[in-house]
């Protein structure tokens, strides 16, 4: 079987354009320097994954041109998820030119820091057909509270292949009154049983409460049931979310776990979630 990483991160701070990146912010110090493909590809060969997708982490076209440079000389790269404005006049332009180089194969605008309703109020007129025109993939970085926003956009531009990241963030840190997880719970069955919409495994224990790492095991395990059960393993990838990860984990470590829960399931479901399903959403070879 092989291991696909389908969400990671690279970046130079020097770049000068990670604004959520704060070197001067104390809870930032596991990832605030700088981290490159070169280490990425330790990560990957200590776990034997074979290759990874690497995301954009910045909101600039600079960055992602960035991206694809480092890609171009590393094969174990097998693409990018870059971004660029969807409410820019000139968008169709601004996507074909990315979209010359192939290592491109996604979008992901920050949607977790926009509004709720930003997805269906902001971006031009046929920005999901411009997209699916460059041959491109859409990741949906969101919250629960921007699930019902999403639902909306997916049903209305059904062809659009969209994968929703770090399974839309669930507040699993919070009281159990708190109104996230019903919007979270409702908004992630409607989306897997209403859309085609993919959903990555990956962000979980940077969203847990210290003392819910304490019971890893039954916390995680019980989610990822829940979610295997809305999505099917053939629309579940995993990744990694190095290095923010590393806020709450180790590369290894999260690996070993995840495996851990995929050891429960048949050959064909762990072949899925640990490669199949990203490289058939990206068009790669695993």
């Amino acid at each position: 079987m092989v291991q696909l990483d389908a969400h990671c991160h690279i970046w130079a701070l020097d770049r000068g354009d990670y604004g959520w990146l704060d070197p001067a912010d104390p809870e930032m110090a596991p990832i605030a320097h700088d981290f490159s493909a070169a280490d990425l590809k330790d990560r990957l060969d200590q776990s034997g994954i074979a290759r990874a997708v690497v995301v954009q982490a910045a909101p600039t076209e600079a960055e992602t041109r960035w991206l694809l440079d480092q890609a171009r000389d590393a094969d174990h790269i097998a693409a990018v998820v870059g971004w660029v404005d969807l409410a820019a006049p000139d968008l169709t332009r601004r996507l074909a030119a990315l979209a010359t180089d192939p290592a491109l194969r996604g979008i992901r605008p920050m949607l977790q820091d926009l509004a709720p309703d930003w997805l269906a109020t902001e971006p031009c007129a046929g920005w999901a057909a411009a997209l699916q025109d460059a041959g491109l993939r859409f990741d949906a970085l969101v919250r629960p509270a921007h699930l019902e926003t999403l639902l909306g956009v997916l049903k209305s531009n059904p062809n659009l292949p969209v994968v929703i990241d770090h399974i839309a963030k669930p507040a699993l840190g919070a009281p159990p009154d708190d109104p996230r997880h019903a919007l979270w719970r409702d908004g992630m069955a409607r989306l897997a049983g209403e859309t085609g919409a993919c959903c990555k495994l990956s962000g979980i224990l940077t969203e847990m409460a210290p003392d819910q790492l304490a019971e890893l095991r039954e916390t995680l395990f019980a989610l990822l049931d829940q979610v295997l059960g809305w999505f099917g393993a053939e629309r579940l990838m995993w990744g990694s979310d190095w290095p923010v990860l590393r806020l709450a984990g180790t590369y290894g470590g999260w690996h070993a776990l995840s495996s851990e829960w995929l050891a429960g399931l048949s050959a064909e479901a762990r072949a899925q979630i640990s490669g199949a399903t990203a490289a058939r959403f990206y068009g790669v070879a695993p």
